[in-house]
């Protein structure tokens, strides 16, 4: 499928500088840029490829200047990197555009299916369960009963989700996701055995979220566990019961919550995070790679370490503890001199 830069100009609001009838067929890195390829420029460390890029079409930034001549056709927008991604979402859905049910699925009668759907090969969805218009479930997934699912959600191959729970419109589940499953509640007994607590609560995903591969989304024990619109999980994520995750936070994978942790609106968590349970993490935190929270954390607070505290004096600390053998050497030549 081909494409002119002018038609590409009008999807990103860009301007033209060169040939609008330049067609791309393909994208590409800018430093791996062949001819009939359309690519981006967004950091400007990339910037000399652009020189001798075989790209045909290149997206640029409005305050782009050229400091040598320039093949390829140029367009111009306010954000290069976010008029790439727009495209990239568009080629997606070109070429993911399936529709039909498999005759291998599995869809219980009571099941309502909204219009273009895409249902895969041994696909399983169970009694009650609604689905909206335009939604792909791709094959060996599994819909318990009583499951919604919104308008235009791609669910990938072998996701499972219980019953009861909802999933928001324009959402991206990618393979290997488990939402619904029991939260991890069990009650110490006399005899040192556990009782298991019944998990009879959801998980509530809201619309335009976005979880990554083998991520798992517990069910809550009472209530819900609820993930707000536009969150972005990584892939190899735990989310325990009851756990609630404001509007546009995003973490990286490895990271994992405990039951009743409540996180804010736009935090953004690295890798490898820990959070332990019945914390309040407030808007806008951030949170470094392997860290460990313990304690609640105020809104804007930007944190580090195990047990994590205040990123800036973290680093001020860090140059001691990195130092820590030889101060402790000189502590004791001071102590032996003292006692002389």
């Amino acid at each position: 499928m081909k494409f002119t830069a002018q038609q590409i100009a009008g999807l990103v609001n860009g301007i033209i500088e060169g040939n609008p009838e330049t067609e791309v067929s393909s994208l590409s890195k800018i430093e791996q840029g062949e001819a009939g390829s359309l690519s981006f420029l967004g950091n400007p460390k990339y910037t000399h490829y652009i020189y001798n890029t075989k790209a045909s079409v290149v997206i640029v930034n409005k305050d782009f200047k050229p400091e040598h001549p320039i093949v390829p056709t140029l367009i111009r927008v306010d954000n290069a990197y976010t008029a790439f991604a727009t495209l990239l979402d568009h080629y997606s859905k070109l070429v993911s555009g399936k529709k039909g049910i498999s005759v291998h699925a599995a869809i219980d009668e009571s099941a309502r299916l909204g219009e273009e759907c895409y249902i895969g090969d041994f696909v399983s969805i169970g009694e009650n369960v609604k689905i909206g218009d335009r939604v792909k479930i791709y094959p060996g997934s599994v819909l318990g009963d009583n499951v919604t699912v919104g308008n235009d959600t791609i669910i990938y191959a072998g996701v499972k989700i219980y019953a009861f729970c909802e999933v928001g419109e324009s959402c991206t589940i990618h393979a290997g996701v488990v939402i619904g499953a029991d939260g991890f509640g069990f009650a110490p007994q006399n005899d040192q055995h556990y009782e298991k607590v019944a998990q009879i609560g959801n998980v509530i995903i809201k619309n335009n979220v976005e979880i990554g591969a083998n991520t798992t989304i517990d069910r809550a024990t009472l209530g819900s566990t609820i993930i707000h619109q536009g969150v972005k999980l990584d892939n190899l994520i735990q989310i325990a019961h009851n756990v609630e995750i404001g509007e546009n936070t995003v973490i990286a994978a490895q990271s994992g919550i405990a039951g009743s942790t409540r996180l804010g609106k736009n935090c953004m968590i690295g890798g490898q995070v820990g959070l332990t349970g019945h914390l309040i993490i407030g808007n806008n935190v951030k949170i470094a790679a392997q860290s460990g929270i313990s304690t609640n954390v105020a809104d804007d607070a930007i944190i580090m370490g195990s047990p994590a505290f205040d990123i800036s004096l973290y680093r001020k600390t860090y140059v001691h503890f990195r130092n820590l053998s030889k101060i402790v050497e000189r502590i004791n030549v001071l102590e032996k001199t003292i006692k002389k």
